[in-house]
């Protein structure tokens, strides 16, 4: 396929609010697209999401994980959030998973969460959250863009009450 070919079907997609395709089309544009143009693909799939979940709150609905554009949403939220950890921006981490964690109608993905949620609000880098908190390969099994498994310990941390802010 050509960088054009490429760019039209991400144009088409970008313009008719398709969060979905985009993320079809994701293994394409690593592939064919340069650095840069490849940061403008993820940046337009956070645009877009970031438009859903402000239509979202607008209507007062959650968001339903069997619905392909809500589903995709969500994963690019959740990525967003991820990023955020990453870089250390813990407490808009910590308000983005909180959002999240309300914004779907899928328990477990709200529980997920609220456990990253609360990771960030205790501090907790992201490496230390992976390596003692995440069971990455159950997580694989489960086959979900998120976290979605944890050891015994993320529910010990789920049940230590916050330390209130001085």
């Amino acid at each position: 396929m050509s960088v054009e070919n490429l760019k039209e079907r991400v144009y088409k997609a970008q313009e008719s609010g398709d969060i979905a395709s985009l993320y079809i089309l994701e293994q394409e544009a690593q592939e064919i697209f340069d650095e840069e143009t490849l940061q403008g693909f993820y940046a337009n799939i956070l645009d877009l999401a970031l438009e859903r979940l402000t239509e979202t709150l607008e209507a007062h609905r959650v968001m339903d994980m069997q619905e392909v554009q809500d589903f995709a949403t969500l994963r690019a939220l959740y990525e967003y959030a991820i990023e955020h950890y990453h870089a250390n921006a813990i407490s808009d981490a910590s308000a983005l998973f909180e959002v999240l964690g309300g914004l779907s109608n899928d328990k477990a993905f709200s529980h997920a969460m609220k456990v990253h949620q609360k990771a960030c609000d205790s501090k907790i880098e992201l490496d230390d959250f992976l390596e003692v908190f995440a069971d990455i390969d159950a997580t694989q099994s489960n086959n979900t863009f998120y976290i979605s498994a944890f050891r015994d310990a993320a529910q010990q941390l789920l049940n230590t009450p916050q330390k209130s802010a001085e």
